[in-house]
């Protein structure tokens, strides 16, 4: 039911397109008969969008995975790199969340550990908006930094690493059956900025799936009911999502479970110095303004690893079909 009010809401939006191009070039051509140059430009001014409009359409039509239009979760981890690592991993998650913000979703912080001296061990965030996970699924991976540390008093140049993992947030009409014997649940104290806002009970609350290894925590309420709700909705939306990627077998290999957070296991670079470029190691596109970059503007890392993952799979079928 919801791939057919996807699909009816996609033709609606080609056929406005077509009716719009159509009324822009009318307009054009009265405009020129009459010397009316500036209806001709705004004329001008609306096949652009529109060409911009059907770019995106174009993109949004390789979001046709099973969850692609739910709500998504994403998940930052620290890695090789200690402070710098920790202070990166934070610095990823405002991206995401500028990102978020740029796109008109909503985006609730469900999870953080603080780095002991700066930045965060790890967070979750959940990501509300139409195809929130058809978008943000290509940013699983790890994320490399190279800039001079603030952390170092030598200002030297270091390397550092993070982990994006994103997946779906489930339907509720997906039944997932967990064994109770397959969980470990552990309580414990939220971390927070000091000062009354402290949590001073063990309101926080952690689920381990024993046999996949999965783990799942919420710190977003001060009620420990609350916080297993929550993350009990996580973990059974990560389990959601290994299922998702052995039936679909993901075109570019990544596993469910996470990569080693460190080299050789990276999908993006971000330079900071000595030059500035960010490039992406799967499509290789490469862009030389990292500081727009890690404000949010990452549509174009997104399109092109959502088309290079659409035409992969398409080669993969035809050589199966051969």
């Amino acid at each position: 039911m919801r791939e057919r009010t996807r699909l009816d809401t996609q033709i609606k939006g080609v056929l406005a397109l077509e009716r719009g191009v159509a009324d822009a070039m009318e307009l054009i051509e009265l405009a020129e008969a009459e010397g009316d140059a500036d209806t001709a430009n705004a004329a001008v001014a609306d096949l652009h969008a529109f060409a911009a409009d059907a770019k995106r359409r174009e993109i949004e039509s390789l979001l046709s995975g099973e969850a692609d239009a739910n709500d998504a979760y994403l998940e930052v981890n620290a890695g090789a790199g200690g402070t710098e690592a920790q202070d990166w991993a934070e610095m990823l998650l405002r991206m995401y969340m500028r990102w978020a913000e740029a796109h008109g979703y909503k985006a609730i912080l469900t999870e953080e550990s603080e780095g002991e001296q700066a930045g965060l061990k790890s967070a979750t965030l959940q990501v509300t908006g139409p195809n929130a996970y058809g978008w943000l699924k290509t940013e699983t991976g790890v994320h490399r930094l190279v800039r001079i540390s603030p952390f170092d008093a030598a200002a030297r140049r270091q390397t550092s690493f993070a982990s994006v993992y994103v997946y779906p947030v489930i339907d509720d009409k997906i039944e997932i059956e967990i064994n109770p014997a397959d969980l470990k649940t552990d309580t414990f104290r939220a971390s927070g900025a000091g000062g009354q806002h402290v949590n001073k009970t063990e309101s926080g609350v952690r689920f381990t799936h024993i046999p996949t290894g999965i783990v799942a925590a919420s710190t977003q309420d001060r009620s420990q009911h609350r916080n297993r709700v929550i993350a009990m909705d996580m973990l059974k939306a990560r389990l959601y999502e290994l299922e998702l990627r052995k039936r679909e077998a993901v075109a570019d290999g990544i596993e469910a479970g996470k990569t080693d957070i460190g080299w050789g296991h990276q999908i993006r670079n971000y330079v900071l110095q000595p030059y500035q470029m960010v490039k992406d190691l799967r499509t290789n596109l490469e862009k030389g303004n990292p500081d727009a970059v890690l404000d949010g503007d990452l549509d174009e890392f997104m399109a092109a690893a959502l088309a290079q993952r659409a035409g992969t799979t398409r080669s993969d079928a035809s050589a199966s079909a051969r």
